[in-house]
């Protein structure tokens, strides 16, 4: 007797996989536009190649290319619209100015000791070096030798060094980079400073002249390190310095071995800032007067900046301050941390997320890249 058999239910039939062929559905999520300035970010569901075939291996190569290329995309795109984003924000705040009594005088004497200068060194914050240059530094120099000096170099990537090196060597400037506290790069000042006044005395021996020292005076805004880097270069405590604003309040002249004299100077501003983009970006570097801003403001604008800045974004405030990033609205965020920190106080709020950028808590980023 032969026992009936079960028939087993068919296999449900797959389509064949090449691993050629991949479905590459792509979202594009843009971001509310700020005075024209739309930013926008592409994001890929591509599933991942199966397989390693040569096929395979070729397409992971081509996907990888692809994602490097929309980061250089976005990269390129917030620093094309950062200045906008910022003037749009700083629209409705109060106006940055700050512009003490001793600096109109400083200006004035400046202006009479340049005279006697060889050559001028002009330090900028290396972060900020446009913002950290007076309007007027052109009209003052004429055609004096300059050397400029990028202070704070260690607060930068090397990304954001190479494009100022490029930007300056186009425009046939002498470039330093140096590191005030630590002393980087003040020999090498030196030795500019000497070798581009070297024909000085050139012209003192043709007129039977004895030769004399090289002048050359140091000069920038508040606060970009001008008499920290005085002390390197003379190893030796010879310029007050303190990390804020205004604490040099007079010319003075010091001697570097026997070929060099170097004249420290206070930090000069414009006595109206008009370029309030500016303004901000010495408020948030604290190259300005604590009592020209508003703490809680200049965060808000600098939340908002680093959350589309490429090499931060809102993980590095997640981890750091250990909350949830539901808006990209800076003003929230500072509210936010203000009542899981400080009991509401935003001014502390504000004052730890400027104090955590200024120490490099979210990395060395600069907010400035060259013209293009």
């Amino acid at each position: 007797m032969l026992l009936p058999t079960r028939r087993l239910p068919a296999a449900p039939s797959r389509p064949a996989v090449h691993p050629h062929i991949i479905s590459a559905p792509r979202t594009l999520r843009l971001r509310r536009q700020h005075g024209g300035a739309t930013m926008a970010r592409a994001t890929s569901t591509t599933p991942p190649v199966l397989g390693d075939t040569l096929l395979g291996l070729y397409e992971k190569e081509r996907l990888g290319l692809s994602r490097y290329a929309d980061e250089e995309s976005n990269e390129d795109m917030f620093w094309e619209t950062l200045d906008a984003d910022l003037q749009y924000w700083t629209r409705g705040l109060r106006p940055v100015q700050w512009y003490p009594g001793h600096i109109a005088k400083t200006e004035k004497e400046l202006k009479g000791q340049l005279k006697l200068m060889d050559v001028v060194i002009e330090v900028r914050d290396a972060r900020i070096p446009l913002a950290t240059t007076h309007p007027k530094m052109d009209l003052w120099l004429g055609n004096r030798r300059r050397i400029i000096v990028m202070n704070r170099e260690d607060m930068v990537s090397a990304d954001d060094r190479n494009a100022w090196a490029t930007y300056f060597s186009s425009q046939g400037m002498k470039v330093v980079y140096s590191n005030g506290q630590l002393g980087m790069g003040t020999m090498k000042l030196g030795r500019m400073a000497k070798s581009a006044a070297s024909t000085v005395n050139t012209k003192r021996r043709e007129k039977g002249l004895l030769p004399r020292p090289v002048r050359a005076g140091i000069v920038g805004y508040p606060n970009v390190g001008k008499s920290s880097l005085v002390n390197r270069l003379l190893k030796r405590r010879m310029c007050p310095a303190a990390p804020r604003p205004g604490v040099t309040r007079e010319l003075k002249w010091v001697r570097f071995g026997k070929d060099l004299e170097l004249l420290d100077s206070p930090g000069i501003l414009p006595m109206r800032i008009s370029d309030q983009t500016a303004a901000l970006k010495l408020a948030i570097c604290d190259d300005i007067g604590e009592r020209s801003y508003d703490f809680a403001d200049v965060a808000a604008i600098l939340v908002q900046t680093l959350f589309r800045h490429p090499a931060v974004g809102p993980e590095a405030f997640r981890k750091r301050y250990k909350i949830d990033v539901d808006s990209d609205c800076g003003k929230m965020f500072v509210t936010k941390l203000s009542v899981h920190l400080f009991n509401g106080d935003t001014t502390q709020a504000a004052f730890r997320i400027l104090s955590d950028f200024r120490k490099g808590r979210f990395g060395w980023v600069a907010l400035e890249r060259p013209p293009t």
